[in-house]
C-alpha cells in the first residue's frame, strides 16, 4: 500500500460500502510514476475496453494533458498512442504490442469476421483483414469453461471455412517469441505481405 496526496482536481468516487477512492483515470495517471510503459498501455486498454469501458480515449488524452509536469507524465505520453479501444484482455494487448514491435502491420482489435453472405461469424481478437490472417489468444478460461471451449471451436472452424488463416496463441507460445513471430511472418507472407 502506498499513500498519495490527491490534488484538488482529483475525481473521487464512492465504492459500494462507502470507500472513497480516486476514479480509474486519475488512478492510472497516479500509477504512471511506478509502472512500465507497457503496463500503462495494458491498463489504458482496460479502461477503454469493449465491454463496460470506464473511460473514453478523449478522457485519457485530457487526463494526460492535465497531468502537467507531474511524475510519470513522460510515461503516460509514451503509452497514450499505443492504447486501443475495444480490447478484451491484457494478453491480447501484449500480443498486439509484440506483433507491431516486430515490424508487422498493426492488427485490428476485435474485428468482425463475416461470411461470404455478410453474416457476422464472430469477433477475432486481432485481425489482418487484407491478408485474411487472425490471431486468437486462448487464455485459461477458454480451456476451463467447457461452454466457452465449444463455442471457440465452432467459431474458429467457421472462420477457417471462410478461408481465414487462424493462429492460436497461448501463454506458452507467447514465451517462445521467435516461434510466434515466425508463424505470423509465414502466414502474412503466404497471403501476400511483403514487409
Amino acid at each position: 500500500m502506498r499513500g498519495h496526496e490527491l490534488l484538488p482536481t482529483t475525481h473521487i468516487v464512492t465504492l459500494p460500502g462507502g470507500l472513497r477512492v480516486s476514479c480509474a483515470v486519475d488512478t492510472w495517471c497516479q500509477l504512471a510514476r511506478y509502472l512500465r510503459v507497457d503496463d500503462l498501455i495494458v491498463m489504458g486498454d482496460g479502461l477503454v475496453c469493449r465491454t463496460n469501458p470506464v473511460a473514453t480515449m478523449d478522457e485519457l488524452v485530457a487526463a494526460v494533458a492535465a497531468w502537467g509536469h507531474r511524475p510519470g507524465v513522460a510515461a503516460l505520453r509514451e503509452a497514450l498512442p499505443d492504447i486501443r479501444v475495444r480490447t478484451d484482455s491484457a494478453r491480447e494487448t501484449m500480443l498486439r504490442l509484440v506483433v507491431v514491435r516486430a515490424g508487422f502491420p498493426e492488427p485490428i482489435v476485435n474485428f468482425e469476421v463475416r461470411n461470404r453472405f455478410g453474416a457476422i461469424l464472430g469477433l477475432a481478437d486481432l485481425a489482418f483483414p487484407e491478408f485474411r490472417v487472425l490471431l486468437e489468444y486462448d487464455g485459461g478460461q477458454h480451456r476451463d469453461d467447457e461452454k466457452q471451449f465449444h463455442r471457440d471451436v465452432e467459431r474458429l472452424d467457421d472462420f477457417m471455412e471462410e478461408k481465414w488463416r487462424v493462429i492460436r496463441v497461448n501463454k506458452e507460445l507467447m514465451a517462445r517469441r521467435r516461434t510466434l513471430l515466425e508463424k505470423v511472418r509465414t502466414a502474412l507472407t503466404e497471403a501476400g505481405w511483403r514487409g
